[in-house]
């Protein structure tokens, strides 16, 4: 496929340009216009590009081109790389990093982002299910994939088929792992590596201290298996306020000596979370495992001064921006009311600009009236009830706000900013609730 005069294409996907282009993961073209000084983007075949000649912070002077409407994400591969990089530089390179990329990569990508980091020095990704892990395969990717949450029966066979390490939660998965290795001839001087996860105090998933034995005899029923690592996962390791997370940390430790004491070897340790990598050295072990840390937010401590200091002590950039284009603007009078429901009624004669996007894009629905955007640089409250599709923003003291503006829901314009995590704050949530929910029918624009 020709490109247009001027655009850049940037080296890291085997695959060949062709016309066929994920709605989910679109990557661009980019050709500067230097008459109208602005980067004219279009979709066209798997992609990147490239942000060389001009700062791309302000989205009134980058303007993405899509056809149809008018709503995108834009994830920069450079951030989660630094990101990466920077964690590297913190816990320093004897340690293997896992990252985390399930919920197709906490909304962002699962396939360009796990190359990215690939790129960036990453050891291992984590996925929930087989099928997330066999599409980072089909994509190409070759590092070890463990499958956190384990499988459930009638996983095995594509887990080992696509080479992907699960993680074993109860004893009597053991026995269905091992016969569908058998059936699969696989040699038993070639075992499937499995991690074993430990429960020590969050009650989910994962073997007990007594089950331990149970495990071991289990184990050595299996010829077709090894272990190749443990892990176990904090309940609480932002929270210094209580000594749950050195209990974890502790139980875990006696399940280690108990599986030595069998004559077990636990393979890779670990057990560090994202606020763990960032306060808790004492917990790295042999690998650590960045969630939402990697994408660029750190968790809210307790106490909430801790949150300040993680922050100084490794500094991350959120790598993920929603905007949409405002499609519409009216002058609407004092009493009037806005959206279903008429939950919000002008004060004032108004200015109300209506966005293309709503909570199936991933604007949440319980922002309205709470929430706001930013629209040349400045807060747009969020006004009435968001739907499906739209949402509305006062703009009435923006001066200059018209039709096509863009409306930024996260990320940064300009000089301001607003991120995730700070909608989250607002909503009483965690930021991976606010990523995960970024909708399947947004594009996603991967910036470099």
């Amino acid at each position: 496929m020709a490109s247009p005069p001027g655009a850049r294409r940037i080296s890291g996907s085997n695959r060949a340009p062709s016309n066929r282009v994920s709605r989910r993961d679109r990557t661009l073209l980019v050709n500067w216009d230097e008459q109208a000084r602005r980067f004219e983007m279009t979709t066209s075949g798997i992609l990147e590009y490239s942000q060389s000649e001009t700062e791309m912070a302000s989205p009134q002077k980058a303007a993405v081109k899509l056809e149809g409407r008018p709503v995108w994400a834009e994830v920069s591969l450079t951030a989660l790389e630094a990101n990466l990089r920077a964690m590297r530089r913190h816990i320093g390179t004897q340690r293997k990093i896992l990252a985390v990329v399930k919920g197709n990569a906490y909304g962002h990508g699962a396939v360009p982002v796990s190359k990215a980091l690939a790129r960036a020095g990453a050891d291992w990704f984590g996925v929930t299910c087989s099928a997330e892990g066999a599409e980072l395969r089909e994509a190409g990717l070759r590092l070890p994939i463990l499958v956190l949450t384990g499988f459930w029966p009638g996983e095995e066979k594509r887990i080992i088929e696509n080479r992907l390490t699960p993680a074993i939660t109860r004893c009597d998965q053991l026995p269905l792992l091992e016969r569908a290795a058998a059936r699969l001839k696989v040699s038993p001087r070639r075992p499937i590596g499995f991690h074993l996860k430990m429960d020590t105090g969050m009650n989910r998933l994962g073997i007990t201290l007594g089950d331990v034995e149970c495990f071991a005899r289990q184990l050595a029923a299996c010829p077709h298996l090894k272990l190749t690592g443990t892990f176990t996962h904090f309940a609480s390791s932002e929270v210094f306020t209580t000594e749950q997370t050195a209990e974890q940390q502790k139980l875990f430790g006696q399940a280690l000596d108990r599986l030595r004491g069998l004559g077990i070897d636990p393979g890779i340790v670990h057990l560090a979370n994202s606020a763990a990598i960032v306060s808790r050295p004492e917990t790295w072990a042999d690998m650590v495992r960045p969630g939402a840390l990697l994408y660029g937010y750190h968790q809210n401590y307790d106490p909430p001064e801790r949150r300040a200091a993680a922050e100084k002590e490794l500094k991350v950039t959120p790598a993920l921006s929603l905007r949409a284009r405002v499609i519409s603007v009216r002058d609407v009078p004092a009493g009037s009311g806005v959206g279903y429901d008429a939950r919000f009624t002008t004060s004032r004669p108004s200015r109300i600009a209506v966005i293309a996007a709503g909570y199936a894009d991933g604007l949440l629905r319980l922002l309205g009236n709470r929430g706001s955007v930013l629209v040349r640089g400045q807060k747009a409250p969020l006004v009435g009830i968001v739907s499906m599709d739209l949402a509305m923003a006062d703009v009435t003291g923006i001066a200059g706000a018209a039709l096509g503006d863009i409306a930024t829901i996260y990320g940064t314009d300009g000089d301001s900013a607003q991120y995730a995590s700070d909608m989250a704050r607002q909503l009483g949530t965690v930021t991976s609730d606010v990523l995960c929910a970024l909708g399947k029918r947004v594009p996603r624009f991967y910036l470099r």
